[in-house]
């Protein structure tokens, strides 16, 4: 199914803020590098606990544009540059948890001895698209030698090109009327189930490995697991995943819990997870993964490709990333319409439309693809992880407020301003949205001295 929407050469909608600057690791506080902050209005009192008194009155009205501001949070780059930084690094700590502890928020350290592999699964193919082949220095054609000289709708089945890494017809169909965009929209869709029908099998094959029930294996062993999803360049996604055996509580495993037998778990998994689902003409449709699967054991306290910290800064990067990599959208569609005007690749702007195209199909609107059109199909998170890893981004956050509350008492003080003891005083507020975005009197007071106002 290929749903065609005509092209046009207008750019998405225009950010809603103004621009922030390169460095993102400036000391100026979060919502004021926040490309869209939120626009909060309220205000908020200081009580004395046994009196009632009120100790110290806050009121937005007295704030630059009569509003507080608040970081979006947004995790993707291409929205705002500053959270997603922040996300990234949350995300670089708590993969890294997993893998070396973290003692402070209570992971223990002897995680860094337990069995650990990463492990890429990829989807399979719908169609001939165009790649970058490397062998060593050497570029090789992108596609030669076919069977068929042309397709069925004439066009050739070869591609002679050496295509450099930066060329945009990475990924796009050698033929897209050839290409099974339904079955590539509905494969997106249904990633995330087809990753929990691998887990399970997983732990079903541990079951039979240790020789007990699958109810049993927990007091045994535990598989944790932490994953990310990268858009490749053909509109696909691809996971890339930390996989541990624990024993019980984060314990050290039983020794016949080894590396090797992970390894072999988890490509036993993959080639025999499935899903079983049915196309908009009725034929059935093969869920299942790619048959080019990577695994590798994690190297402990290395440098270099395999090592713990070359995998969590991997994992990090790709956390902040979306559709927009495979050139496609970072904003949910409105429309139809709208899909014809989008800055975006031939073949996004293709899988798009066949998202918008099956979203109105009865069959499948439990899958809700309209709403997830722009990223071309795919409804999972795009970092999750076993709840038994490590820490949550809730706790790291957590971390960060009274990091930066203690930081805010200690320059209260060496202002001459009052502290108050939490103890002894409550903090009451009230704030409600006001909007998104900066305005000119708080761009001002962000900018700093003179000059520093961005365009």
């Amino acid at each position: 199914m290929h749903a065609a929407i005509p092209a046009a050469s207008t750019a998405t909608r225009p950010p809603l803020a103004f621009s922030v600057p390169e460095d993102t690791a400036t000391s100026a506080p979060l919502a004021a590098r926040c490309s869209a902050p939120i626009r909060l209005a309220g205000e908020r009192l200081t009580v004395d606990r046994k009196t009632g008194e009120i100790m110290e009155r806050f009121a937005s009205a007295d704030a630059p544009d009569g509003v507080v501001l608040v970081a979006c949070g947004n995790r993707r780059s291409s929205r705002c540059p500053s959270c997603s930084t922040t996300y990234r690094r949350d995300a670089y700590a708590l993969v890294r948890a997993g893998l070396t502890g973290d003692e402070v928020r209570g992971v223990s350290a002897g995680l860094a001895s337990h069995p650990r592999v990463f492990a890429t699964l990829t989807a399979p193919s719908f169609g001939a698209v165009h790649r970058r082949l490397v062998r060593g220095a050497t570029t090789l054609p992108c596609h030669r030698g076919a069977n068929e000289p042309a397709c069925p709708h004439g066009r050739p089945l070869t591609c002679p090109v050496r295509h450099e890494e930066a060329d945009p017809a990475l990924g796009q169909p050698i033929c897209p009327d050839c290409y099974d965009y339904a079955g590539a929209v509905l494969w997106n869709a249904h990633a995330g189930a087809l990753w929990r029908r691998t887990t399970i099998r997983m732990s079903r094959l541990l079951a039979e490995r240790a020789g007990v029930s699958r109810k049993e294996i927990g007091t045994l062993v535990r598989l944790s697991f932490v994953k990310v999803a990268e858009f490749q360049t053909r509109g696909l996604v691809h996971l890339h995943v930390i996989l541990r055996l624990d024993g019980p509580e984060r314990s050290a495993p039983p020794s016949w819990a080894s590396t090797d037998l992970l390894s072999e778990i988890v490509a036993q998994a993959a080639g025999q997870s499935w899903l079983r689902i049915v196309r908009p003409d009725g034929t059935p449709l093969l869920v299942r993964w790619g048959s080019q699967l990577d695994i590798r054991p994690i190297r402990r306290n290395a440098a270099g490709e395999g090592s713990d910290t070359a995998v969590c800064g991997y994992l990090a990067k790709y956390s902040t990333k979306a559709a927009e990599n495979a050139g496609g959208a970072d904003r949910r569609l409105r429309s139809a319409y709208e899909i014809g005007r989008l800055a975006v690749t031939d073949h996004a702007r293709a899988m798009m439309a066949t998202c918008w195209a099956l979203g109105g199909l009865a069959q499948y609107e439990h899958l809700r693809l309209r709403a997830w059109a722009h990223m071309l199909g795919f409804r999972g998170h795009f970092l999750t992880k076993a709840r038994r890893y490590s820490v949550t981004f809730g706790t790291l956050r957590t971390s960060r407020v009274r990091f930066k509350m203690k930081v805010a008492f200690i320059a209260r003080a060496l202002a001459g301003e009052t502290v108050f003891d939490p103890d002894s005083t409550l903090v009451i507020g009230g704030f409600a949205f006001a909007g998104v975005g900066i305005g000119f009197a708080s761009q001002i007071a962000a900018a700093g001295p003179p000059g520093g106002l961005a365009p």
